[in-house]
């Protein structure tokens, strides 16, 4: 007489991220509903080429599957501190996981790694919070999403009446869209507009990276007058989504409403793209951008940016709202561009 006994369960393990493990990976982020764009494994890639930070991506595997991911950046400053974030130079992260059990070794992985590196916090980027004992919630920034439809003239319709007057009058100044396959345009409106809000600019190598990485899930869209460049803006496309991620203009779009009509030219190309969700990111509560995006009559939904105390004892403040910064940008605003391009690099590299 012969008896069977089942084979126990394997035991779930957690791994670090490696080179041969990428597809599995976003193979894993690309099923899980509940995973962004910017849980890919190339901003593991990203990060560490154009800034040199240390990355930690754990992953739970368990029967040879994987579980349950994280992406972790430490970024030490003299300026801004010292911590590990899920996921700098993205507005999403934090834990995916199938179950409890892997997210709970994902988030013990997380906080003893902050423990070991002495960082003052532990953040991660979530969408919704997810109620963490002993976690702060900063309610700083928030997301505007919108289902749009497949048909041009409802979206224009859905657009509030003054809004949808700049709209048309972008097209009435014969404004047109080009597509480009580098970032040479794309970076020379980006770094003049960002210099006009007294921001930092990103190294134009971080731009290229991402053109490189993502290849056609990046589209670089360069508004245009009679040739001359108005507006710019690199969205990432991801499942029905896409999300204008970096934009900025040259001071003649105020003239001809680049921006405006920056934003609708995408809509209606994302629509033929098959689109059926225009995310028009995040924005600081209280600035322009926040108000541009309401205008359009999107509805700001706050996002659950979480943190974990470790040597530090208050919460980060490091963006241009904080009053010690109004000096800086005042007389960053006074730079010469090719001096704000040279110098931003090194201090925005610590923001994250």
């Amino acid at each position: 007489m012969s008896s069977v006994v089942d084979a126990a369960p394997a035991v779930a393990t957690l791994k670090l991220l490696t080179p041969a493990d990428h597809g599995r990976w976003d193979a894993f982020v690309r099923a899980a509903p509940q995973a962004t764009f910017f849980h890919l494994a190339a901003w593991q890639t990203l990060i560490q080429r154009c800034y040199g930070h240390k990355t930690w991506f754990y992953y739970v595997e368990q029967d040879g599957r994987i579980q349950g991911i994280l992406g972790l950046c430490e970024i030490k400053s003299r300026l801004f501190g010292h911590s590990l974030s899920s996921l700098p130079f993205c507005v999403h992260g934090g834990v995916v996981a199938l179950n409890d059990g892997a997210r709970a070794m994902l988030d013990a992985a997380a906080s003893k790694l902050a423990d070991d590196l002495g960082a003052g916090h532990l953040e991660y980027r979530n969408i919704e919070p997810t109620g963490k004992p002993g976690w702060h919630v900063k309610d700083l920034y928030v997301t505007f999403r919108k289902a749009i439809s497949e048909n041009h003239e409802e979206n224009m319709n859905a657009i509030p009446r003054k809004q949808r007057a700049m709209v048309r009058k972008g097209i009435k100044c014969g404004l047109a869209a080009e597509i480009d396959q580098t970032v040479d345009r794309f970076f020379h409106i980006y770094a003049t507009s960002v210099l006009r809000l007294g921001t930092p600019v990103f190294p134009k190598k971080y731009f290229a990276l991402i053109k490189e990485l993502f290849g056609e899930q990046c589209e670089i869209r360069i508004i245009v007058k009679d040739g001359e460049p108005v507006a710019g803006v690199m969205s990432f496309f991801w499942r029905d989504e896409v999300l204008p991620y970096y934009g900025g203009s040259m001071p003649i779009a105020r003239d001809v409403a680049g921006n405006d009509f920056m934003y609708w030219n995408l809509m209606e190309a994302s629509v033929e793209r098959g689109v059926r969700l225009f995310d028009f990111g995040r924005s600081k509560i209280g600035t322009g951008a926040y108000d541009f995006k309401k205008n359009w009559g999107f509805t700001a939904t706050p996002l659950a940016y979480e943190y974990q105390m470790h040597a530090a004892t208050e919460l980060p403040d490091n963006n241009p709202l904080n009053p010690k910064y109004q000096l800086f940008i005042k007389l960053w605003k006074r730079l010469p561009l090719p001096l704000a391009n040279l110098l931003g690099p090194h201090i925005v590299r610590s923001l994250g």
